[in-house]
């Protein structure tokens, strides 16, 4: 079982950038050091725009911007981990560079490359890139199609709506053949149809939908891969946050201001950004910021976190990987970003020592 670590890498307030760097590659330490399976590094852009500051009057921008240099000073400075990007938003960059620039990091780390791909919830990086978040679907597509060329043809050529593509022979080639492996996340029930129907490892999460949203959306994965042809038992991996203490009031009391100020904070994207994004998208994203404006910490006990002492965690996760057919977890150990630092390392310290022995 994959036992995974999501690093979203937040600038705390308070804090200064170089106290972020120290604290995400001390993170990395302590998993190569604990025996976890990898990290996998967020894919975040810009600080929030003023006037769109949570309650407490702060937002934490984070220092992941490039996911893929961070990934290559992870990888000189590991041995054993698996280094994940999580996700890369294919259609902000040209799909050429992107593949140069992970074929390399892949051959740096000798092969321990993750390539999560996706097209990302926030509408904030779109904008500040100049690329409408209306044509995100179609660019993700013919961005991952000319990364498999490249990585896979001597040379190729393409021509499609975004990017033409003449006799081009691109290199590095990756180091692991015939490269690596493509994980792609899911947030709205056509993707998860489309990701079954390309046969690919799939991220899915429980921010925006419950455990049994999530379980029905799994269906139309699973449907999808049966009707392509592919295997019928899927390569999962559910992104949760999870917090482990010593006792079970600390473990809920400690991360409570936290999650919830994270989940008013996406309630409020959703609302803010709904039409930004089309017609049917801009329903869909409407009715997700109600139901999260709405929602309570024991709603999100129940379905959507693993907090509580390792026993308590253990048997969440085999309850979550049971319904969802997981072949892994990346927990979140930090969500909202404003559990201190000492906490987060021992929650993740107990869940590398104590809950993962325990996982079925």
């Amino acid at each position: 079982m994959h036992l995974g670590m999501i690093m979203e890498c937040d600038y705390r307030p308070g804090g200064s950038q170089e106290d972020a760097f120290k604290q995400a590659f001390s993170l990395v330490d302590l998993a190569e050091d604990a025996g976890m399976s990898g990290v996998w590094l967020a894919e975040r852009h810009f600080a929030p725009p003023k006037g769109h500051l949570d309650s407490s009057g702060t937002a934490n921008p984070s220092i992941a911007s490039v996911p893929l240099v961070l990934a290559s000073a992870i990888a000189a400075r590991t041995e054993r981990l698996r280094i994940g990007i999580a996700v890369a938003v294919l259609p902000l960059c040209h799909p050429v560079r992107m593949a140069e620039e992970t074929a390399t990091v892949d051959h740096i780390s000798q092969g321990r490359l993750d390539f999560g791909v996706g097209r990302s919830s926030f509408t904030r990086a779109y904008e500040g890139y100049g690329v409408p978040y209306g044509e995100s679907r179609e660019r993700f597509q013919e961005s991952l199609d000319v990364i498999i060329k490249a990585w896979t043809q001597e040379r190729f050529s393409h021509e499609g709506k975004f990017f033409t593509i003449d006799d081009l022979s691109v290199l590095p080639k990756p180091y692991q053949k015939p490269h690596p492996p493509i994980r792609m996340a899911a947030n709205s029930p056509e993707t998860f149809a489309s990701v079954g129907s390309q046969g690919l490892p799939l991220f899915v999460g429980l921010r925006s939908y419950s455990l049994p949203e999530v379980a029905k959306h799994m269906e139309i994965y699973r449907e999808a891969l049966r009707e392509a042809g592919y295997p019928e038992e899927p390569d999962v991996l559910l992104r949760i946050p999870v917090y482990v203490a010593e006792t079970e009031e600390q473990a809920i009391s400690e991360p409570q201001d936290s999650t919830m100020r994270a989940y008013r904070r996406m309630a409020d994207s959703f609302t803010r950004t709904a039409t930004a994004t089309g017609a049917d998208a801009s329903a869909v994203r409407a009715q997700r910021g109600q139901e999260l404006s709405g929602v309570t910490y024991q709603d999100l006990l129940r379905n959507r976190l693993a907090y509580g002492t390792p026993e308590m965690v253990a048997e969440q996760l085999n309850r979550f990987r049971e319904a969802l057919g997981l072949s892994g977890v990346v927990i979140e150990p930090n969500i909202g970003g404003a559990i201190p630092s000492q906490q987060v390392f021992n929650s993740v310290r107990l869940f590398a020592e104590e809950v993962a022995p325990l996982l079925r």
